[in-house]
């Protein structure tokens, strides 16, 4: 019997993507999203299974699991689902704020919970966890400030969760992504906010399809985070330990981003 993949968010961008690798692959994808109708589209296109999910209920994590359990056994979860706001702390009203908490870093801890519960129950030796987090889990960046601080959250989640399963002898993986900017609806969507314009400031903007093809090929790995690309994980990092200078140099960095973006 074949193994079994499920996949938040998987209606669009990296989530269908990464749905069609992981067919490739030979799993049975059960490709959920919110969007009822685009999870269909993506489970019709790699010949696996479809389900609306809200990922800010813990219950209907629960239920996809017992619906891939359904399919086979229950081998890979990818934590994709994500919303993508863009601006300062204080001008986010509380809905925003909750909004990207309880999609970007509950529905994470929702999902990897259920994928554990499904996964210890049926056993195994080769079962992963992927969780989608940022290259803005590892840097502040001024204006994208709630929304790191949920990557943040996803990046220590991952790791402490890694360790958890780990002291407890439990064969399951987990593997924390942390791709720069894509050029995908969720970064095109928000191209006329402000605060936006730091996305820009990337070399260039990465592929949906290279980043699936990089999360797909942590199953081959033991690799706990993982950055793309990874020398900008380095920069990231020592602009971190910086400090307060490395505050500093967001904004000319946010104005390199801006002529990018308008192709200047």
């Amino acid at each position: 019997m074949p193994g079994v993949a499920v996949v938040t968010g998987a209606g669009r961008g990296f989530g269908r993507e990464i749905a069609r690798r992981l067919s490739g692959r030979g799993y049975h994808v059960l490709a959920t999203d919110i969007d009822a109708e685009a999870a269909a589209a993506t489970g019709e296109q790699v010949g696996g299974s479809s389900m609306a999910l809200d990922v800010r209920d813990p219950e209907a994590h629960r239920a996809a699991a017992r619906t891939a359990a359904e399919r086979g056994p229950l081998e890979v979860w990818v934590n994709n689902a994500g919303v993508l706001r863009t601006r300062k702390a204080w001008e986010h009203d509380d809905d925003e704020v909750r909004l990207l908490c309880e999609v970007n870093l509950l529905g994470v801890i929702w999902g990897s919970r259920a994928a554990v519960d499904a996964m210890r129950e049926r056993g195994g030796s080769n079962m992963h966890v992927i969780n989608m987090a940022s290259l803005s889990s590892l840097v502040p960046v001024p204006g994208l400030t709630v929304y790191g601080a949920t990557k943040h959250g996803v990046l220590g989640f991952s790791e402490a969760l890694h360790g958890d399963l780990l002291a407890a002898g439990v064969p399951i993986t987990v593997h924390a992504v942390c791709p720069d900017s894509a050029d995908t609806d969720l970064i095109r969507e928000r191209a006329h906010e402000h605060d936006s314009a730091i996305i820009w400031s990337a070399p260039r903007l990465l592929s949906a399809e290279e980043v699936a093809g990089e999360v797909v090929g942590l199953l081959d790995s033991k690799r706990l985070v993982h950055v793309i690309p990874r020398w900008r994980g380095w920069v990231a990092r020592g602009l971190a330990l910086a400090g307060r200078p490395g505050l500093r140099a967001a904004e000319p960095i946010r104005k390199q981003g801006e002529r990018r973006r308008y192709g200047g």
